[in-house]
């Protein structure tokens, strides 16, 4: 296919379209201003996960760890990819009966999950406080290292045929992509930028979200499971200006990841101190002994996150489409997101059914 694209963005959803793209014979070049991998890639937890809060998060976030789950006999150690599983922890009956439904939900969908009981639950994660009802755990999620996943994505890209160009992305024109340096002249642009891609197409019902992360020193096994609270897609989802949920990772390196929060209306990098706080005071109520654990770094960074907390994949004008706004998601659903739109370029019928993705559902509203 003699079909042109530039590729505006190397985060991981940019480097999985790139794959996507060049593996169905199209001439791809991706524009990156700083670090592949860099930007909200490097600042996520890695995690891969079925979310099941609506019927098009299940879908996406089902195909998409399948897809990740094809590539493990090519995937590169550098990857670091852990078979960790999810473990949702219920902290009392109504929240283990939240485990329930879920696990059904899953049963009916082909997801095998397992529900345990308050000792089941402490034999799986012994540093958990005493006294919480039980969980579910999903075996089939996993843990990954997103930046270098991106990178080895783009490396399959670029052996192919691909190219990278350093650069800063001024317009998408009609007809090319214009950079500071020059003009990148394609069939199809498209936006894979995150929260950045209102500068280009302020209209989209996008808002950046930030997030803070901590990450310790070693301590092998203190985790095993990446966990996250039944109340997290409470707070993931709250439309209040903060919020925190526990929400902890097992690292290969034996190091252990700690989030998570959300905040609107903030722009600056800089760490919130009170938010944090109460970020760890909450993983704390939930693993007394991480408050021992000697802290390495603190950061942040920014979620695009949609009104209807599901990305934007597809055409947005003519010539130009988008792979943007998928929250705290955008790692596990990058496979997904590539595929679908791989699919809409090439005009093949999609595994999965596309328009709750397609920008237009928005028709031009703000984010809100």
């Amino acid at each position: 296919m003699s079909t042109e694209v530039v590729i505006a963005g190397a985060g991981i959803v940019g480097a999985a379209i790139a794959a996507a793209l060049t593996n169905a014979g199209v001439g791809v070049t991706i524009v990156e201003r700083a670090q592949v991998g860099g930007g909200a890639t490097a600042a996520g937890m890695g995690h891969i996960v079925v979310m099941d809060d609506s019927e098009a998060q299940f879908a996406l976030t089902k195909y998409s760890r399948d897809l990740w789950q094809s590539l493990l006999e090519v995937m590169p150690a550098a990857v670091e990819y852990e078979p960790a599983g999810t473990l949702w922890v219920a902290v009392d009956e109504e929240e283990l009966q939240a485990c329930r439904q879920k696990q059904r939900y899953y049963d009916d969908h082909q997801v095998v999950s397992e529900l345990l009981d308050e000792k089941a639950l402490r034999e799986a994660e012994p540093n958990l406080a005493p006294g919480m009802a039980g969980g579910l755990l999903v075996p089939g999620d996993s843990v990954i290292y997103a930046p270098t996943a991106a990178r080895w994505l783009l490396d399959h890209a670029l052996e192919g045929g691909a190219t990278l160009v350093k650069g800063e992305v001024e317009a998408f024109e009609s007809g090319g992509v214009r950079l500071s340096s020059q003009r990148l002249a394609c069939d199809i642009a498209i936006c894979a930028l995150g929260t950045a891609a209102t500068k280009f197409f302020p209209h989209l019902a996008v808002k950046p979200r930030k997030g803070h992360l901590v990450i310790t020193d070693r301590y092998p096994y203190f985790v095993r499971h990446q966990l996250v609270e039944l109340g997290y897609l409470k707070s993931a989802h709250s439309h209040s200006t903060e919020s925190v949920a526990f929400n902890v990772q097992p690292r290969r390196t034996g190091q252990v990841l700690i989030g998570s929060s959300r905040e609107y209306d903030q722009t600056g990098s800089e760490l919130n101190d009170s938010l944090l706080r109460q970020m760890l005071e909450r993983a704390a109520l939930y693993m007394p002994d991480l408050a021992n654990l000697n802290i390495l770094r603190m950061w942040t960074g920014f979620r695009a996150a949609t009104p209807d907390k599901l990305p934007l994949i597809g055409l947005t004008r003519p010539g130009v489409y988008l792979a943007t706004g998928h929250e705290g998601l955008g790692i596990t659903t990058s496979l997904g997101t590539a595929r679908i739109l791989a699919d809409q370029i090439l005009q093949r019928r999609p595994d999965i059914p596309i328009a709750p993705y397609l920008p237009s559902r928005f028709d031009g509203r703000e984010a809100s």
